[in-house]
């Protein structure tokens, strides 16, 4: 290799717009966080080119590895919009983790990409103890990640998440599809907010039409709009890890009510000879949906199709094992209700 040439007046990384020595003090500040979320198996700690983790093989006789990948989505415009940064980290955790358990899977880690216009290693240091406090809610490894400066490229205040998670199932135990049965009833667990699902519609109808999100975010309410759209998704994974280990093979499959709302999720449990009934009473909405269906106006069969209504899973089980199920979640601090049942059909989501 020829050897590079000193030169008078050079530029550097940083006339460019990244900070080399930024990122790194960014890192030093991630380590407590990320090392928070340890759990058996990870091995070494961070700053390798690659995170290690062990599985324990002799826990399974035949283990499948599960993997996901997702983001916030536009949540992170309100996040950006309000200036906080503390609850989106959680929102990807569950966005990773809860598709996961949706095949029955152990989450076992995860990596998370951060990228930005500039460094703000407050403002990054807030975001990733906000993704190691939901790998703390799922027992799941916070095993490394990337940060990348886009500057040139990114305004200084852009900023988006995306994360990618890894689990373990046994082969006879992945829930599917193919497990359900007419007869089947659907037990529900509760959202209290949007999720990370929507909000190109709900800011489309509630922020860019003018509304302040520093004042109530409807009629009543004591929260601004702002908190009340970045309230953090609930992380339902352990809630159907305990179902799985109570309730056995009566749990068949579950749907996470995510992009595509009640009606694009529940329909991915569904045979192709079977239908889904869902008592939308039976549950409750909380008020932020119909704050958006009347600042839109936006339809019922839209709101259905798009937001998860107060629906943040639903879990098709064997009908005697409803009840327990229910209980079970409740005693878990998870809502939950009994909100329909499985009838023969054609595949559909029929909403009573």
């Amino acid at each position: 290799m020829s050897r590079l040439l000193e030169v008078a007046g050079a530029r550097t990384y940083a006339d460019a717009g990244v900070s080399i020595e930024a990122g790194d003090d960014v890192v030093q500040r991630y380590k407590s966080s990320v090392e928070s979320t340890f759990r058996p198996g990870v091995l070494g700690g961070i700053g390798g080119f690659g995170g290690l983790f062990a599985l324990d093989t002799k826990k399974y006789d035949e283990p499948v590895l599960v993997a996901s990948a997702d983001g916030v989505g536009t949540k992170l415009e309100v996040a950006r919009l309000v200036g906080r940064y503390d609850t989106v980290g959680i929102d990807l955790v569950a966005m990773l983790v809860d598709d996961l358990a949706c095949v029955g899977a152990e989450p076992l880690f995860m990596l998370d990409y951060v990228a930005v216009g500039a460094v703000n290693a407050e403002q990054l240091e807030v975001l990733v103890a906000g993704i190691a406090d939901g790998c703390r809610q799922a027992n799941v490894a916070l095993l490394g990640g990337e940060t990348a400066e886009h500057g040139g490229v990114m305004k200084p205040d852009d900023l988006d998440v995306a994360g990618f998670a890894l689990g373990v199932v046994e082969r006879r135990e992945i829930l599917s599809a193919q497990r359900v049965c007419a007869g089947d009833v659907l037990v529900g667990l509760h959202s209290p907010g949007l999720r990370s699902n929507g909000y190109s519609l709900a800011r489309e109808v509630l922020v860019t039409s003018g509304a302040s999100l520093q004042k109530p975010a409807f009629k009543g309410s004591t929260r601004t709009l702002g908190d009340e759209l970045l309230v953090p998704s609930v992380i339902y994974a352990p809630c159907v890890s305990a179902l799985r280990h109570e309730l056995g093979a009566a749990v068949h499959a579950v749907a996470h009510i995510t992009g595509g709302g009640i009606v694009g999720n529940v329909v991915r449990l569904l045979p192709d000879d079977l239908n889904a009934v869902i008592d939308m009473e039976s549950f409750p909405t909380p008020e932020i949906f119909f704050e958006i269906q009347r600042r839109g106006p936006v339809s019922a069969a839209e709101m259905v199709r798009v937001f998860n209504c107060g629906l943040g899973m639903v879990v098709a089980l064997d009908p005697s094992a409803g009840a327990a199920a229910v209980t079970l979640a409740r005693s878990l601090g998870v809502g939950a209700s009994l909100v329909g049942g499985v009838r023969s059909g054609t595949g559909d989501v029929v909403l009573t």
